[in-house]
């Protein structure tokens, strides 16, 4: 696996990319604060981004929008969490976005095939694992478990990421799968297994460990699981192109691999 190439922007760097943003990087006098009274001014352009990302990325996301925020006063990162399927799809539409961190390359190909970006870069890669109620009242002990009448699986549906890597799982372990729920994205079966409504339910490694006590990890073996690649790109009708490029720098960066990797993401 490559090791992440983007180094990361400083502050200072930053800044300048959003001068043309309007923000207000600088205490001292910028275009802006230097027009005399009378003058006429041109109401600067937001420095707030729109992130569409996976749900899987919501802790991992979350933490490096806090630090883009903190090394660039005056910006703001919204983030919309879902299923990659479904985010691609609103992004496809015209929904208003910057930036579009995908779970799987195929819904960010249907981005870019479509002119919503005109290219993009793979920042992490995932892995199953089983989640299960802390008591594991099913006795799930291997992914083959799953396989048994006995054994309520949540999982989710067909078309989002992680529905397709689980199927990916079945077939490399010769199984079949009935669940007894499709969820729409891989935090609601994270929640169906903490609310004690199944026996198990097939998420990423990262959401077993966000999830800490709250659920008990079954690891799948290496020679059935599957992993997905994680790609990122600015979106081509971002009204903040120069502040979208920073975060997606930001993501590549030294800086967002360690907090990708603190939560359980590896290096593509």
């Amino acid at each position: 696996m490559r090791r992440f190439a983007v180094t990361l922007l400083t502050a200072s760097v930053i800044a300048v990319g959003l001068a043309g943003c309007g923000s207000n990087q600088n205490s001292g006098t910028s275009s802006a604060s230097s027009a005399s009274a009378g003058e006429s001014r041109t109401a600067a352009p937001s420095s707030s981004i729109t992130v569409f990302a996976a749900a899987s990325l919501t802790e991992s996301c979350t933490e490096i929008g806090k630090q883009f925020e903190a090394a660039n006063p005056g910006t703001k990162v919204t983030f919309s969490f879902g299923a990659s399927s479904a985010l691609a799809e609103q992004i496809n539409a015209g929904a208003p976005a910057d930036v579009f961190a995908s779970a799987s390359p195929k819904n960010m190909d249907q981005v870019v095939s479509a002119g919503g970006a005109s290219g993009s870069k793979v920042f992490a890669t995932n892995k199953m694992e089983i989640a299960t109620p802390p008591s594991n009242p099913g006795q799930v002990a291997s992914v083959d478990d799953l396989a048994k009448s006995s054994v309520k699986t949540a999982l989710c549906q067909p078309q989002v990421p992680c529905g397709s890597v689980a199927q990916q799982v079945f077939t490399n372990a010769k199984i079949t799968v009935k669940p007894v729920t499709l969820e729409p994205d891989v935090k609601s079966v994270l929640s169906k297994v903490q609310l004690g409504e199944v026996d198990a339910g097939m998420v990423y490694v990262t959401d077993v460990k966000a999830a800490g006590d709250k659920v008990k990890g079954v690891e799948i073996a290496d020679d059935v699981n599957a992993s997905t690649d994680y790609p990122i790109a600015a979106l081509t009708k971002s009204g903040n192109a120069a502040v979208a490029s920073a975060f997606v720098d930001m993501v590549l960066s030294p800086a967002g691999e360690s907090v990708l990797t603190t939560a359980g993401f590896q290096a593509p």
